[in-house]
């Protein structure tokens, strides 16, 4: 498996759509970087991709013992995993129970930033810290750095992104059956919406990641796997994984999620399966 950061910074000349804005973009295939636009060292903020890292080091902690996935955390009846994957019950960003634990999926900041608090308390270590220390030190991704929310306070280069999918692709820092659990739909029958795209139903969750499954409309490819997974954020940036053909792609930008993404995000990946995944 080939990391990010062996492969230097290439930089393709031909884009797949024109970006109208300052935008990293790198897919990975196989284990090699095929494609890349864009400076790969410029750091960008992640928004809620911030998510995908801080969950994985509460995987961690799970897998260590320190933590579980059926201790209880948050609002009445909520537990580890109902925070991981929205249907703790909490609001998008307060406190507030709008629905019972296990009954919708509720996309929440708050229900992760009480994950954060969890996982500090069972690790005794401050979330960033631990963060560092579980994830970022690892793999090696020396341009990250989580220093508030775990929720949506990251920053990071698109080549430590693709550091990120190469674990999600072939994880070693949890074992195999915690990570079965975190990237396949929890509670798959819940209806939801995906923050920009709408109400989805179902609308499936894995632990810390979206699930793709057959929503529509969506900002991964209409041709992607419904076993993809991965994460946007409203800073504008992506990532997804499908381990059906060992590939992955991120994206990092200048422009807040809008118009743009919302047309054409689903294009852009598209046109990379099309380009580059392997053909059955």
């Amino acid at each position: 498996m080939v990391r990010a950061r062996e492969v230097g910074n290439p930089v393709s000349a031909e884009q797949f759509l024109p970006v109208p804005f300052a935008h990293s973009l790198a897919v990975l295939l196989e284990g090699e970087v095929v494609h890349a636009e864009g400076d790969l060292q410029q750091r960008f903020p992640l928004a809620s991709v911030t998510k995908v890292i801080a969950t994985r080091a509460a995987l961690v902690a799970v897998e260590r013992g320190m933590l579980a996935l059926s201790d209880p955390l948050g609002p009445p009846g909520s537990t580890v995993r109902h925070l991981m994957c929205h249907a703790s019950g909490l609001a998008m960003d307060s406190e507030t129970v709008i629905a019972h634990p296990g009954a919708r999926r509720i996309y929440s900041n708050t229900g992760i930033e009480v994950l954060g608090a969890g996982m500090e308390a069972a690790t005794a270590t401050p979330s960033s810290r631990w963060i560092e220390e579980t994830v970022l030190e690892p793999l090696g991704m020396d341009a990250t750095d989580v220093p508030g929310s775990p929720a949506y306070s990251g920053v990071a280069n698109v080549q430590d992104l693709l550091a990120l999918a190469a674990e999600l692709l072939h994880p070693r820092l949890v074992g195999p059956e915690l990570d079965a659990e975190a990237t396949a739909p929890v509670f798959p029958d819940l209806v939801g919406v995906v923050p920009g795209y709408g109400r989805q139903t179902p609308c499936p969750w894995g632990l810390g990641v979206e699930i793709r499954g057959h929503k529509h409309p969506h900002w991964t490819a209409p041709g992607a796997s419904p076993e993809t997974f991965g994460h946007f954020g409203v800073s504008g940036s992506f990532i997804w994984v499908d381990r059906t053909r060992d590939m992955a792609a991120v994206f990092l930008g200048s422009e807040p999620f809008g118009p743009w993404h919302r047309e054409h995000w689903s294009q852009l990946n598209q046109s990379i399966l099309e380009r580059f995944a392997p053909r059955s």
